[in-house]
């Protein structure tokens, strides 16, 4: 498990890619919605050539991908984890 100093640091990397900057929007924003509209506002399609979805950003964040680092990817899962549990307490 992580220290809250090793999750900062993480967090305070620059992104390395388009991949981890979008991840860091989620983060950010605790919303694939509004990571979506980050991508669409960058002109960014999706792979499969249409324009970018929430699922689309779901998926990146459950599958991953080889330019993502594993330890954003580990903190985006933690924060999709938390919206779950509090969703199921409204």
């Amino acid at each position: 498990m992580q220290s809250i100093q090793d999750t900062i640091a993480i967090l305070k990397r620059a992104p390395k890619n388009f991949n981890e900057e979008i991840i860091l929007k989620y983060i950010d924003t605790c919303s694939t919605g509004k990571t979506k509209d980050f991508v669409r506002s960058m002109d960014v399609k999706s792979e499969r050539g249409s324009l970018f979805s929430s699922g689309d950003v779901s998926k990146l964040i459950k599958d991953g991908a080889d330019d993502i680092s594993p330890d954003l990817l580990a903190i985006a899962r933690k924060v999709v984890n938390i919206k779950k549990k509090n969703s199921k307490h409204r």
